[in-house]
């Protein structure tokens, strides 16, 4: 090979050197951004936390740069800090959370090294292309593939990354991408290698490997602690991670780490939820069920004769694939989801009511807590105002709204919200409401809210038989609210002023940070 052939092939390995270390750099921006909103919440907050901190931390690591006496030996060992760091970063914070219970701590002391380390890389790149004499050099060539290798990486993160990796996988697989970088720097300009270099190298590759083959072990370790009950599934999805634990014949779904149900006291949700729309509805032919993809409230739905047909909205296939396919959880909701009146739809809540033509008699809301701008978007004024085209003339619709006594003003902003909405039935007005509340061992207090456009609390309410806890003292009891729970003052949510994850965010971290 001659001396040119040799500059342009160190060039070119720089230049996909370039391209796999900012696809590395921006998948581990991604997974702190992703455990932080899982393990801290408000997802908003943290990815925005997340994204300021690691460029400014790249910054810092670009003028540090400067005081790199030799580029490629910077260069090297940048990578193999990469690997340990972003590498680890994922296994260690799980870990430390679940025997500590700290995440912010190692979480922020890991991504500024980890933005520090990948601001450095790009200048030390460019010093080492000039360096070796590379003619057709260009400091733009260098950022272009810098680029293209990010948005590689923001693509392949939620389509591929998560649903086959897992966070955890994921973070030692990248680290060992940041390795094999540095392993191949090192073979592509071994005449300046060093041993010291090499050793480290091998032994942190080796070390990956390993933490990389051993990846189930530690995500069950983990979730051992994480989880008091047998973890029978968990799994990620590009929505959320699922994981579904069970102890005897109790039986406990979490999304994101948040408990969603527990197979003991559920009936305390559900039956609130469903019971009080569908007995006051005058006709109850065909449902419609937001999320809820369990499938509990579309069992409770199917207990009503006139049913002829439910639309289940949820974003996540798997979730609802798993609770109408597995044989012991589609147990649980008595096999609605094979239901031959039952329609799943797998979509966002908002974009399928902008698309969807029919009417609905009833129609139950089991979405998410508003704790992000996301979910909030579900919960304004121009979500109902688009809900009630989809209301028939004398329909119900009713939501769950989070618990008025852990975050009260959040509670009272839901029913403050959908009583501003448009009420096509009477024009100048809004929906007429009725709040309600229930005690869930596993949540405490939680409050759902109905609404017509007429006025439903002189309606009697038939409820079915074979019920576990609703009847027609405990719905009258569940009207009352006390004096720590009761109304107070609260701005309505719009997508302008998202005032509700203001109050949900302030009312939960009052009582639990």
């Amino acid at each position: 090979m001659t001396t040119i052939r040799a500059v342009e092939a160190r060039a070119a390995w720089l230049l996909a050197a370039t391209f796999l270390v900012a696809v590395a750099g921006l998948i581990y921006e991604l997974i702190a951004a992703t455990l932080s909103s899982y393990l801290l919440g408000d997802s908003v907050r943290q990815f925005s936390l997340v994204i300021g901190i690691f460029l400014a931390a790249m910054g810092v690591g670009a003028w540090l740069s400067r005081f790199v006496t030799n580029a490629f030996p910077g260069f090297v060992w940048a990578q193999i800090l990469l690997g340990i760091v972003g590498g680890f970063m994922a296994p260690v914070l799980f870990l430390n959370y679940a025997w500590m219970g700290q995440v912010a701590l190692p979480l922020y002391s890991a991504l500024i090294a980890i933005g520090i380390l990948s601001g450095m890389e790009i200048p030390l790149i460019a010093r080492v292309l000039e360096e070796i004499g590379a003619l057709k050099f260009r400091f733009e060539n260098v950022l272009s593939v810098d680029y293209v290798g990010a948005l590689v990486a923001s693509l392949a993160f939620p389509l591929l990354v998560i649903p086959h990796l897992g966070l955890m996988s994921a973070s030692l697989a990248f680290g060992g991408l940041n390795l094999a970088v540095a392993g191949l720097s090192l073979l592509v300009f071994r005449d300046r290698a060093t041993r010291t270099q090499v050793g480290v190298w091998a032994i942190a590759f080796v070390a990956t490997m390993v933490a990389l083959w051993q990846s189930e072990r530690l995500v069950s370790v983990t979730e051992a602690e994480l989880f008091e009950d047998d973890v029978i599934l968990s799994e990620a999805t590009p929505y959320q991670q699922i994981t579904i634990t069970r102890y005897r014949d109790r039986v406990r779904l979490f999304l994101d780490h948040s408990i969603q149900f527990d197979s003991l006291d559920e009936h305390r949700y559900h039956e609130p939820l469903v019971h009080p729309a569908m007995a006051m509805a005058p006709r109850r032919a065909d449902v419609l069920v937001l999320g809820g993809g369990d499938g509990m409230a579309v069992r409770e739905v199917l207990r009503y004769p006139q049913v002829k047909t439910v639309t289940l909205v949820d974003l996540d296939p798997r979730v609802t694939g798993i609770f109408r396919d597995h044989p012991e959880l589609s147990g649980l909701n008595d096999g609605a989801l094979r239901d031959p009146r039952m329609t799943v739809v797998n979509d966002d809540a908002w974009k399928f009511l902008e698309r969807d033509t029919r009417s609905y008699d009833v129609v139950i809301i089991d979405l998410p807590d508003p704790k992000s701008i996301a979910l909030s978007r579900l919960y304004t004024r121009q979500f109902y105002g688009l809900l009630v085209e989809r209301l028939s003339g004398q329909g119900v619709f009713v939501t769950q709204a989070g618990s008025p006594f852990f975050a009260r003003q959040a509670f009272w902003s839901v029913v403050e919200t959908i009583e501003a909405s448009r009420n096509p039935q009477q024009p100048g007005q809004g929906m007429h409401t009725v709040p309600y509340h229930s005690y869930v061992p596993s949540f405490g207090e939680w409050g759902f809210v109905l609404a017509s456009f007429e006025p439903l609390s002189d309606r009697d309410i038939q409820l079915p038989e074979g019920l576990r806890f609703l009847d027609d003292d405990v719905w009258r009891a569940s009207q009352v609210f006390g004096m720590d729970t009761d109304r107070i003052a609260a701005r309505p949510n719009t997508l302008q002023s998202h005032a509700l994850l203001g109050y949900y965010l302030d009312g939960w971290d009052y009582w639990f940070r």
